[in-house]
């Protein structure tokens, strides 16, 4: 876009130092994250998990990075019908392609679809499951109305703490190296960078994929990375579309939301094979969304 033009983005320096400071802040952090896991206090686990999703907006403060132009605000005026479909794209499109990657995947592995409670089980302990039933919220039921919170209100609040990664990836990183590598070449880097640092709390407390699946933990760092690769493309779309940070920080938001939503009907004898679905991050279950990155970044090339 013209906008984007009129600033000069790189600056290998600064970039430089924008990598310094967002790893090494977010890597320390992750592995305190992991001990608190290792020790099953989940409720610390996930606190300091989002605060690290601040780390990349801190990194590009530190570093005095050139921030592409924001947009804090919707551009309505003149561009209303791009603005209000990056903004449905971002809201909807994360659950539209969890269910179209989820379906594939219980398609393809029907004896993993269970609607007996074994996933609220294993996570809450047979007390929850048991207080649920009491409450006639029956499995299947709270699968549902997870889903529902995953594509109401859940994107919304989940966005504030996207914001911190969003205003690093989509605000300094990508930018710049879309301007230095060229628009393909710069987001596909910028995604294996935003996968590589989440790899500390990968490899140390499973996160994502767990730590007993097959290839572990290196295929588990290699399809994470191709994950953020093809969520960053799907990300710079709505950028681009609405020229506003909230809005990939909406989608964003929506994928963190709904991602977790499919586990809730996953027979837990497969839990170990996370690495295949039927989250959106699982080899199978990515390939809707894999699909048209694909075709994204063939048209930027065109």
């Amino acid at each position: 876009m013209q906008e984007i033009k009129e600033y000069k983005l790189w600056d290998k320096k600064k970039f430089i130092w924008y990598l310094v400071w967002t790893f090494s802040v977010a890597w320390v952090l992750q592995v305190i994250a992991s001990y608190f896991a290792w020790k099953g206090n989940q409720l610390a686990f996930t606190g300091i998990l989002s605060v690290v999703m601040f780390a990349p907006l801190l990194g590009a403060t530190l570093a005095k990075a050139p921030f592409r132009p924001l947009g804090w605000l919707p551009k309505l005026k003149g561009n209303a019908k791009k603005t209000i479909g990056g903004i449905l794209l971002a809201w909807f499109g994360p659950a539209a392609f969890t269910v179209l990657g989820s379906v594939l995947y219980f398609a393809i592995f029907p004896e993993r679809f269970d609607t007996t409670g074994m996933y609220l089980k294993a996570a809450g302990g047979e007390e929850v499951f048991a207080q649920l039933q009491a409450l006639g919220i029956t499995p299947v039921m709270y699968a549902v109305i997870g889903a529902i919170q995953a594509i109401t209100y859940a994107p919304w609040v989940n966005m504030f703490f996207a914001l911190g990664e969003e205003a690093g990836w989509r605000g300094v990183m990508q930018p710049m190296l879309k301007e230095r590598l060229g628009r393909v070449k710069g987001i596909v880097v910028s995604g294996i960078i935003w996968g590589t640092w989440h790899w500390p709390v990968m490899i140390l407390a499973g996160y994502e994929y767990g730590l007993e699946y097959w290839g572990a933990p290196f295929l588990g760092m290699a399809m994470f990375c191709l994950c953020t690769v093809v969520l960053g493309t799907l990300l710079d779309v709505v950028y681009e579309m609405t020229e506003c940070i909230w809005v990939p920080a909406l989608a964003h938001g929506a994928f963190n939301a709904i991602a977790g939503v499919t586990a809730m009907v996953l027979n837990t004898d497969y839990a170990d094979q996370m690495i295949l679905g039927p989250a959106p991050i699982g080899i199978i279950s990515m390939l809707p969304m894999l699909i048209v990155a694909v075709v994204v970044l063939a048209k930027k090339e065109a």
